[in-house]
């Protein structure tokens, strides 16, 4: 069997670790031909000795001048610096895999590279998406590039459709997609207990071991709201077929209801090395490392509907949705700078929501016509975020 040669962008995070970590496991099938972080240049460095790839690469040029020092030894690694240099490992020939791994609107532009080169696309960056959803599309079917979800919930979505009708539900007999959320870490606070929320706590989530940005917005419920925008586009549906399921136990990752009556569910341990390695080996099933789920230990399952009184978030993603056009983006980038001003201690955690549909109220939407008109929308939003939240602290 001809090993397949993996790139893989992000490789610091969280995803990027559980993907290292089944690719370990599975030597004779999977080989790292590239890496790709953005500041950690210490953790990239050891993983390079380990897993020894042709190509690392810092997106920030001080961490790569780092990198390049830290593994000095090992002459045979090129490293390469910058957004350039991450577009360029994602494109390379030498890899026919690339598992697209950066968080936030970052990832876009590598995300694209790949598609655009007709890669095996492994999708994490729900934002690529969310931002530029038919244009990513229609990079996709042009190219003839192959998008597999690792995003648990449509990850589940595409184990329950038939193969070959991912991207027509209405052939398939799909009358719904159950998209379930585990309501994070907050989902019995009242609105007053949102109000005192620190970043330590929005960052604890229950289940999941995630990056900060990504917890927090399972705490507000932005991430249902992005993975709501992404799921339409990959399934090629909706928000009004899409229904959100709290589901606390974070077993089942989502399912589809089919026309006869029949609902399919995927169900698995909360540990994204299941969606990696069903992704990384599809069509075979291979070893993850996760353990078999134990039902009768889990006992029972839990179902509620969301509250978008408390967490407006998945409202506002809907109607991003169906605003059309540059919104999405808008959403997504307001989104960004208000959890990053969360996280530095610099607004509430209730006030994350209230920076982004003012936000999205101040910018105008534009036809999403081309990626740079998406990226000028991005950088616009950004600057229009910053200037709702200096108005909302003072």
């Amino acid at each position: 069997m001809a090993r397949r040669n993996v790139t893989l962008l992000g490789a610091t995070g969280s995803i990027g670790r559980s993907t290292l970590d089944v690719i370990r496991r599975h030597p004779d099938r999977f080989r790292v031909h590239a890496l790709a972080a953005g500041t950690r240049a210490r953790e990239l460095a050891a993983l390079c000795r380990e897993f020894r790839p042709r190509v690392a690469v810092m997106a920030d040029p001080s961490a790569a001048a780092l990198l390049r020092e830290l593994l000095a030894d090992l002459p045979d690694i090129r490293v390469l610096a910058g957004d350039d240099g991450v577009c360029e490992v994602a494109a390379a020939p030498e890899a026919c895999t690339v598992v697209a791994a950066i968080v936030g609107a970052a990832g876009l532009r590598p995300t694209l590279a790949a598609v655009r080169a007709g890669k095996r696309v492994l999708l994490a960056n729900k934002e690529a998406l969310v931002m530029s959803g038919q244009l990513f599309m229609d990079a996709v079917a042009e190219s003839g590039a192959e998008l597999l979800p690792i995003d648990s919930e449509h990850n589940a979505i595409f184990q329950c459709l038939p193969a070959g009708k991912t991207r027509d539900p209405e052939a398939a007999g799909i009358t719904r997609i159950l998209l379930t959320a585990s309501g994070g870490p907050f989902r019995g606070h009242t609105a007053e207990q949102l109000r005192t929320v620190s970043p330590a706590e929005a960052c604890a989530h229950p289940n999941w071991s995630m990056g900060k940005k990504i917890s927090v917005d399972s705490a507000t419920l932005m991430n249902k709201g992005l993975e709501l925008i992404e799921a339409c586009w990959l399934f090629a549906t909706d928000p009004s077929r899409i229904e959100v399921h709290v589901h606390p136990e974070s077993i089942i990752h989502s399912m589809v209801e089919y026309a006869d009556g029949s609902v399919l569910a995927q169900l698995g341990s909360p540990d994204m090395r299941t969606p990696i390695a069903n992704a990384l080996a599809w069509p075979e099933r291979i070893d993850a490392g996760v353990a078999p789920l134990d039902l009768f230990a889990i006992g029972r399952f839990h179902f509620e509907r969301p509250d978008l009184a408390r967490f407006p978030c998945l409202r506002l993603a809907a109607e991003a949705f169906e605003a059309g056009g540059t919104a999405p983006a808008v959403l997504n980038a307001a989104n960004e700078v208000a959890v990053a001003r969360f996280l530095e201690g610099a607004l509430r955690f209730s006030d994350i929501p209230v920076i982004i549909e003012r936000t999205l109220t101040a910018t105008d939407v534009v036809d999403a016509d081309s990626f740079e008109t998406i990226f000028a929308k991005d950088a616009e939003a950004r600057r229009r975020a910053g200037e709702q939240i200096r108005l909302l602290t003072v």
